[in-house]
């Protein structure tokens, strides 16, 4: 049995209704959930929600609801305390713990079904690995070029020079390419959640992670990531009336 747990929450702070927002006229979440609706591997979706418009898009597309306690659907709430409660239910709904957990985000759409699949099956070729996630390369936001402001007011680097060694340089590519877990996808296997050990910040993860690669993947959290996410994906195949399923 493979489970698929989306989160998303009512209370957005930064772009209020985010996870229902019109994209491509249809809401947000539609992609992710379409995503796993698609994957050969997914036999049923959870979703953990406070909020009955997002119950209400995820019942469009067969989901099993859980309902997110209070304590979970707060802008301070951790999404790996939501992840394992919902792990929890999603075991006492199947009777069963699940042979891998596909992890995703409501307003995460930029996954393809096709990146699911490969990742199970990575996660089935090596049982070494203890997850396999989306990450994009955004070499323009290099660590050596991120600063700080500090008490007084001015600009200081963010992570201490010295330690990138003697071959420091402004050109964005000097380090080599710099990918970041963009937050389209996790699929693990369920008890590197339970551990919370994993690779910090996504304590869910594991250690031994195998990175799916993309472009242009990001979670939307401002409005200025809207058209971005919009190119991203009319260049993988969807429009106003089409979808590449």
């Amino acid at each position: 049995m493979i489970a698929t747990l989306i989160l998303g929450r009512g209370g957005s702070t930064g772009l209020p209704g985010k996870n229902i927002m019109p994209i491509l006229k249809r809401p947000l979440m539609s992609y992710p959930l379409m995503a796993a609706k698609n994957s050969k591997y997914c036999d049923k979706i959870f979703l953990s929600t406070d909020d009955d418009n997002i119950r209400r898009v995820g019942e469009s597309f067969g989901v099993i609801n859980i309902d997110r306690p209070d304590y979970l659907a707060t802008k301070d709430a951790l999404a790996v305390d939501a992840y394992i409660h919902g792990y929890n239910e999603i075991k006492k709904a199947l009777g069963e713990d699940p042979e891998i957990l596909i992890l995703l985000f409501c307003n995460g759409a930029t996954v393809l079904s096709e990146q699911i699949d490969q990742a199970v099956e990575i996660l089935r070729s090596d049982r070494s690995l203890d997850s396999a996630c989306t990450v994009s390369s955004y070499n323009m936001w290099s660590p050596l070029r991120a600063k700080k402001i500090n008490d007084n007011g001015r600009l200081v680097s963010f992570i201490p020079p010295e330690f990138f060694g003697d071959s420091v340089s402004c050109d964005r590519g000097s380090q080599g390419d710099t990918w970041y877990t963009d937050c389209s996808m996790f699929v693990v296997r369920p008890h590197c959640m339970l551990k919370k050990n994993g690779d910090e910040p996504f304590t869910w993860i594991g250690r031994n992670i195998h990175p799916i690669k993309q472009w242009g993947g990001m979670d939307v959290d401002y409005d200025w990531q809207v058209p971005i996410v919009e190119y991203w994906l009319l260049k993988h195949g969807f429009t106003d009336d089409k979808t590449p399923y």
